[in-house]
């Protein structure tokens, strides 16, 4: 059975979504604080996190901060923070979806779906897609390894969809909106900041200048295009 870890401080707020997770078929797990929901995901990792960031002990960004440096589970941040700057950061450090306090039970159950429909995905190896190779990284999509300098460099589940959404089209442009579809699900069409956010971060994993970037290029009000060597 599919398990879900709750870290919230609110014990209210933790039971309903516990009571709320079990009645839809999901064994839930409930926490509330930073280091108990680390402990948990260490000693019985679970299938997804649902993590809210205004805790008691250790922040939830640095929550996420550390199940990152060992884990691809996917996270769903909580907050009722309304400064863009923390959804961003989130988001910049692994953070599959951010779900805005307060929220309703259907759209969280709709959330959970999809980072489980997407971490499928990802454990299947994805969709297949030629490898990428240019003078600065290799991209293997069938078993999901980056090389970039002759080193190898992690991608989190998200960030691997970003790009093979991007390598199927083959140096052809996609849109933001089908970006959006593709990689986070159809409940999402208007979240262009997601797609900045993720741009930015595989720049700096995978450009020689992100600054200045020649393979992961955006086309201004329109999507992205994932280039090769022009003479390849």
């Amino acid at each position: 059975m599919t398990t879900v870890l709750v870290v919230d401080d609110d014990p209210h707020l933790r039971r309903t979504l516990a009571i709320s997770l079990r009645a839809h078929g999901y064994t839930a797990e409930a926490v509330g604080d930073g280091r108990s929901a680390l402990q948990s995901v260490a000693e019985e990792p679970p299938d997804v996190v649902v993590l809210d960031l205004g805790l008691p002990d250790i922040d939830g960004v640095e929550v996420l901060r550390r199940i990152r440096e060992g884990s691809g589970v996917p996270v769903i941040v909580l907050s009722a923070r309304t400064d863009s700057v923390d959804k961003v950061e989130a988001l910049d450090l692994g953070a599959d979806d951010y779900v805005g306090k307060p929220f309703g039970m259907p759209e969280l159950l709709a959330r959970v779906r999809v980072a489980l429909r997407h971490a499928e995905v990802g454990a299947e190896g994805g969709p297949a897609t030629k490898t990428l190779v240019t003078r600065h990284f290799v991209l293997d999509f069938a078993d999901r390894r980056a090389v970039v300098a002759g080193r190898p460099v992690r991608l989190t589940p998200t960030e691997w969809r970003f790009l093979e959404t991007l390598a199927r089209a083959d140096g052809h442009l996609v849109p933001r909106e089908e970006l959006l579809r593709q990689v986070w699900g159809p409940a999402y069409h208007s979240e262009s900041n997601y797609l900045r956010v993720y741009a930015n971060q595989l720049r700096r994993k995978l450009e020689p200048e992100p600054g200045a970037p020649r393979y992961l290029v955006t086309d201004p009000g329109q999507g992205y295009r994932l280039l090769g060597d022009p003479d390849s």
